[in-house]
């Protein structure tokens, strides 16, 4: 009892409506509530969004810092989605767009200067066509983002950042890691025509090879041109807007500053030391908060409305079915032997790694938690570093 109850709260922090929440309940936990019963247990826990509405001083200050960093390239929705779902505050959406237009009205001004029309995608259903793809705009500065994801709902699958993206085994540790968590694969995977995504298309071949559908075996991996693989060419606009083209401004500033080189190893070996692991819980915090996001109707009536999470765990709401392929988990297992010597989330080399965290220890330096403390970090390394 006390578990659906939380499972309830868990649905509502995130900011689904009473339906998406009873749809969740049945579908994905098999426990069936009225919408009376859920009313009553939400006014119990004292979960409501139309009162204990945050202080407007806090909801203003929280966006004034979100401003200052990645929260300055999205929209009053997306703004709104951070405030409850990351920091806890209840707030109107209509407050937020309000806010955001007395606090930053050319952000405003710029986002509205730049919609775009994009061609029509048709998905049959959640799991039959996952689309995969590298994101080379942080590439500079040695940040490589890869991701995948699933054609039909926009749910991204994974979106991982590391030192490389031409080393076909980390792409296949992504892949692998997203099919051991989904519990099977897609029914066609598609890539963009390169060496990098050699594993990734054997792999998928292998673990479809004993299926007797359509499009097993060798059908089961399909090779494009960029332009081809549409939904996620189309979601990188999304991530750049919102997201990196701060941190592109960023490196730019730290590189144009002198502060920076990318032919220095050192240089290259200290950046990411520092801001590794914050682009990489800036990712997995925007892929969470773009999975329960709503996407509004368009006139691509083929693409469905909703949000990603639901349109891939409940099919049924949409009237399709999941073509999930369920996996050998022996196979599974084989793949990940393959590939048990990758490390993809490793930042820098062994030696740099040593030799920063014994200069932390002697000048009592902390890892960073925020971009501004990661830039100080930086500096305060290769400082010390350059008078060795």
């Amino acid at each position: 009892m006390e578990d659906r109850n939380d499972l309830i709260e868990h649905y509502f922090n995130l900011g689904y409506e009473q339906k998406e929440i009873l749809s969740c309940l049945l579908l994905i936990h098999d426990e069936n509530l009225s919408s009376r019963q859920l009313r009553r247990i939400l006014a119990r826990r004292g979960l409501t969004r139309r009162k204990h509405v945050s202080n407007l001083s806090t909801v203003v200050n929280r966006i004034e810092r979100d401003l200052q960093c990645s929260g300055r390239n999205i929209g009053y929705r997306s703004m709104w989605q951070r405030l409850v779902v990351d920091h806890d505050l209840v707030v109107a959406k209509e407050t937020v767009r309000h806010a955001l237009r007395i606090l930053d009205p050319e952000g405003v001004d710029e986002r509205l200067r730049h919609r775009l029309q994009r061609r029509q995608y048709k998905g049959r259903g959640p799991n039959f066509l996952w689309h995969i793809d590298g994101f080379d705009k942080l590439k500079p500065y040695r940040f490589c983002i890869h991701g995948g994801i699933d054609g039909y709902s926009r749910r991204i699958l994974w979106l991982e950042v590391g030192i490389s993206n031409n080393e076909p085994a980390f792409m296949a540790k992504y892949f692998v890691d997203c099919v051991k968590a989904a519990g099977g694969t897609a029914r066609i995977v598609r890539a963009d025509l390169g060496t990098e995504n050699t594993y990734v298309a054997g792999i998928q071949r292998f673990l479809r090879n004993d299926s007797c559908d359509s499009f097993s075996k060798d059908k089961s991996f399909m090779y494009g041109r960029s332009v081809s693989n549409q939904r996620i060419e189309a979601w990188w606009s999304q991530l750049r807007r919102r997201c990196a083209s701060w941190w592109m401004e960023h490196f730019k500033e730290l590189r144009e500053s002198g502060l920076y080189c990318d032919s220095n190893p050192v240089h290259v070996d200290c950046l990411r030391f520092c801001y590794m692991d914050l682009i990489r819980d800036e990712l997995h915090r925007f892929a969470r908060l773009w999975n329960n996001h709503r996407i509004r109707p368009s006139i691509n009536c083929e693409s469905p409305s909703g949000r990603p999470d639901l349109l891939y765990y409940l099919p049924e709401v949409s009237a399709t079915q999941n073509f999930l392929v369920p996996i050998d988990n022996d196979d599974v297992i084989m793949c990940e032997e393959e590939l048990c010597d990758m490390n993809c989330t490793s930042s820098c080399s062994k030696e740099f790694c040593q030799l920063a965290n014994i200069i932390m220890n002697e000048e009592t330096l902390m890892l960073p938690k925020d971009p501004m403390e990661a830039r100080n970090l930086y500096l305060s390394l290769i400082n010390h570093i350059d008078n060795l």
